[in-house]
């Protein structure tokens, strides 16, 4: 199915759902400055409906993401809890540590190694691949590592990526991620293995969130997902078997029409749409 309602604000389908798993980026900022309406959405679910679980591909631990949400100015207390694809991806890589493992991703993305008794090595004596993105997203793209991601793919590594997204939003900019360069390697013959959005594992903390806050086991059909990215939040729902609220404005800017056909070339369904999150 790849028709949607649209609707114009949270509050006419708030009655229907009783926790919420909301993205971040796109949804609740851009990298640069906050969505208040979005934030404040949030706030209102939490205090008339019940918990509202953030759940991001961000690579980093959902520890880091409040010093995240302080440098970009998110307001208020829009949430419960916070499940990353950082999160799910340590549990992948503490069963490999210590590995040695080739570290393929910025400095900033660094703190996802820590607790971790992990080594780290040049390709060539690597065990398998960490990626949490491209070393230098401003100026880089995929096609920059097609030569290491070759060699890799030929070696028989196997890759851990802590980010599944291909493509966010940075401020007006679009940027490539993790999830560019594990779809390049697929290609590539390589082997991925992914913990984020849309696969099981980030669900399966989220949920564990929901029921431990909520205090009972909450039914999916009373629980709404939240996202602006079609391939991630949507596709993720999907596979889950939760509703989804999409949002047209983070990541993929188009009219009604032009989201359908897209949807539909995909095989992907969202129950409702909304130009932004707001109450």
């Amino acid at each position: 199915m790849t028709d949607f309602a649209e609707i114009t604000g949270l509050a006419e389908i708030a009655e229907d759902y009783d926790a919420l798993l909301c993205d971040i980026w796109g949804v609740m900022h851009n990298g640069k400055v906050p969505f208040p309406e979005a934030c404040s959405a949030l706030e209102r679910f939490r205090a008339e409906r019940g918990p509202v679980i953030l759940i991001s591909n961000s690579p980093r631990p959902s520890a880091a993401i409040p010093a995240q949400f302080e440098q970009v100015g998110v307001p208020g207390e829009p949430y419960d809890a916070i499940v990353t694809s950082g999160d799910a991806t340590i549990n992948e890589l503490a069963r490999r540590a210590p590995g040695p493992a080739f570290k393929l991703g910025p400095d900033r993305d660094d703190v996802i190694y820590s607790g971790l008794d992990m080594n780290f090595s040049a390709l060539e004596d690597a065990e398998f691949i960490s990626c949490t993105g491209l070393f230098d997203d401003d100026v880089e793209t995929p096609d920059d590592y097609r030569g290491l991601l070759s060699e890799a793919a030929d070696m028989g590594l196997s890759m851990v990526c802590a980010n599944p997204d291909v493509r966010v939003k940075r401020g007006g900019k679009l940027i490539y991620c993790g999830g560019a360069l594990a779809q390049l390697y697929d290609q590539l013959g390589g082997k991925v293995i992914y913990a984020g959005k849309p696969h099981s594992p980030i669900y399966d903390l989220s949920r564990a969130w929901v029921e431990e806050i909520a205090g009972y086991d909450i039914p999916r059909d009373r629980i709404l997902a939240i996202g602006d990215n079609i391939f991630t939040d949507l596709l993720g729902a999907q596979q889950e078997d939760y509703d989804c609220l999409f949002i047209q404005d983070g990541l993929h800017e188009s009219n009604a029409g032009k989201l359908k056909t897209l949807l539909g070339e995909h095989g992907i369904s969202a129950r409702y749409m909304a130009p932004k999150l707001s109450w």
